[in-house]
């Protein structure tokens, strides 16, 4: 069956190309220099343990992507060399042969726009890989004489593990984010202003290599790295401030308690994830800042430290954000806000917002399930907190069409812990139908049920 399904691409790619494989100057393309995989021209071939050769792009994307360990042709087992953690799979011996004969085909060609292809650079070998991280380890504890050192390493570090796939893997499976992660730390601990532009490219690497291994993110933990990470978030370039949220990110879903305390306290902090939201650099770095957000109110224990979030004007901002925003930011905003109103000074500023009742009912069934379940729950802590029988918010709630939303969730189907939230929000609604009421049908628009 795989190989029927195998031929079957096959013919059809050939026929989207050709039936003779023929560029757009009539000219036959040899099959012996096209990638059995995407029949196109090869780059850098490599020759497998089964003996057939293919471009190293498209069977390493084969066997690092899609998780193989056979030869697409043959089926067969691949060979692997090394042991331990420094194995890997499988053996991809460059045929310089076919190399130097695609080479000159290219060139007698070039009348009819072939372009040559340039000679491959060879992939990192396992020898060059711990030399080279043992020189960054070496360097970074001797900052004041060898900061530039450092910094030139692993700037080759980066450049190499962009070359290819394979390259990237080689640092990972041999600890590149714990050494990057304690040189950065080292570097944290020295006050020479040297080390700003060695620190600055370590964060873009370690940015580069991300998701980072539990012991990299416990090293980047410490109050000298987070000090250090803070400090780019709020001084440093776009770029800088891009990767040192993105950093952040993978620190803070460690989800410690005293990680998201010192980070807390570190001035400025707090401030330049803020507006990174406000003034936002990439969508990326919008739900980036929104993540790095949610895991610190989730987390935070001390009175001080809830009400900064509150003091700093989020409230506010995500509610805003929540006018126009796409689906992932919406989803995230939501939980942040969520998070916040779990305090006593989130839900009195969220109160006294006059935003707040008609975005929030406006997110109902309208963005995703999630979503649903965050807008539930905020309304239902803004609302069960009406003060002195003021039924301001409640009305508001009616007006905008709550009540005939809520019941509709609940036929369409829900989780307990909102489903009981719903009923609540419900009763209280429904004390003040008689006042106002009115629906936007286009909420309901595509609705169906989960059963």
């Amino acid at each position: 069956m795989i190989a029927t399904w195998r031929k079957k691409r096959t013919e059809k790619r050939v026929a989207k190309r050709g039936f003779m494989k023929k560029t757009n100057m009539e000219l036959v393309i040899p099959s012996q220099f096209t990638c059995p995989i995407s029949l196109d021209l090869m780059k850098d071939p490599v020759t497998l343990s089964t003996g057939i050769t293919y471009d190293r792009e498209n069977i390493e994307r084969w066997i690092n992507k899609g998780g193989n360990q056979t030869c697409p042709i043959t089926n067969q087992d691949l060979k692997s060399y090394g042991s331990g953690i420094t194995t890997i799979d499988p053996v991809l011996i460059p045929n310089h042969n076919i190399r130097k004969m695609i080479q000159q085909w290219c060139v007698e060609n070039k009348e009819h726009g072939i372009d040559r292809i340039p000679t491959p650079r060879i992939p990192v070998s396992l020898s060059d890989v711990s030399e080279l991280l043992a020189k960054i380890t070496n360097s970074s504890k001797l900052e004041m004489e060898n900061s530039s050192l450092c910094e030139e390493l692993v700037t080759r570090v980066k450049n190499l593990a962009s070359e290819s796939d394979r390259n990237k893997c080689c640092f990972v499976t041999n600890g590149i984010g714990k050494v990057l992660s304690s040189a950065f730390l080292e570097l944290s601990k020295g006050k020479n202003a040297k080390n700003a532009s060695t620190e600055e490219v370590i964060l873009s690497t370690l940015a580069f290599f991300l998701p980072l291994d539990v012991k990299s993110k416990t090293i980047l933990g410490s109050i000298s790295s987070l000090r250090c990470i803070a400090w780019f978030l709020k001084n440093g370039s776009l770029s800088s401030r891009r990767n040192a949220v993105f950093v952040l990110r993978e620190i803070m879903k460690m989800e410690e308690q005293e990680k998201v305390e010192i980070l807390l306290n570190i001035e400025g902090a707090l401030e330049g994830l803020v507006k990174l939201v406000k003034e936002p650099i990439c969508p990326n770095t919008t739900k980036a800042s929104l993540l790095t957000i949610y895991h610190m109110v989730n987390n935070s224990s001390s009175q001080s430290s809830r009400s900064r979030f509150v003091d700093v004007g989020l409230v506010e901002l995500l509610i805003e954000i929540l006018v126009d925003c796409d689906k992932s930011i919406c989803e995230k905003a939501l939980g942040v806000l969520d998070g916040i109103l779990s305090y006593e000074e989130g839900v009195k500023r969220a109160y006294n917002y006059a935003l707040s009742v008609p975005v929030l009912v406006k997110k109902l069934l309208r963005v995703s399930d999630l979503a649903t379940e965050f807008s539930v729950s905020i309304l239902w802590k803004i609302c069960k907190n009406e003060n002195n029988g003021d039924c301001g918010v409640l009305v508001e709630a009616l007006q905008f069409g709550a009540f005939q939303k809520l019941l509709v969730m609940l036929q369409v189907g829900c989780s307990e812990t909102t489903k009981e939230k719903a009923s609540e929000l419900l009763k209280l609604l429904n004390v003040h139908r008689d006042i106002a009421e009115c629906v936007d049908s286009l909420d309901f628009k595509s609705l169906k049920r989960t059963f």
